[in-house]
């Protein structure tokens, strides 16, 4: 018996550290926070959109221009993975973010 294994673990995008997330806002990327709508509203950075990962999982991408660049937030970098695993493999420009909102330390909107 011959048994073959073949696994792509190269993403289509980029992952960066969390305090990369200004400097890329300011090259126009914008920031979707991926949490649940709760956790959002309780703290996300500032002039971040939200659009959970329960909904990008059920293939809602309304609001997401494929032409724009994201940067993909979550609380601590799990859920914005998946989010950008999907998002990449739709055609969407996305940068994921390594830690989350559970060590952001920059200015909080509410």
């Amino acid at each position: 018996m011959l048994l073959v294994a073949c696994s792509n673990d190269e993403s289509s995008y980029e992952t960066i550290a969390l305090n990369d997330v200004v400097s890329q806002q300011e090259q126009g990327a914008l920031v979707v926070d991926v949490r649940e709508a709760d956790e959002y509203a309780a703290g996300h950075i500032p002039g971040a959109m939200n659009k959970p990962l329960s909904e990008i999982s059920a293939g809602n991408y309304e609001g997401l221009d494929p032409e724009q660049s994201y940067v993909i937030v979550c609380q601590s970098g799990n859920r914005s993975k998946q989010a950008s695993d999907i998002l990449a493999e739709e055609g969407y420009q996305v940068t994921n973010v390594e830690q989350g909102m559970s060590s952001w330390t920059g200015a909080v909107e509410k």
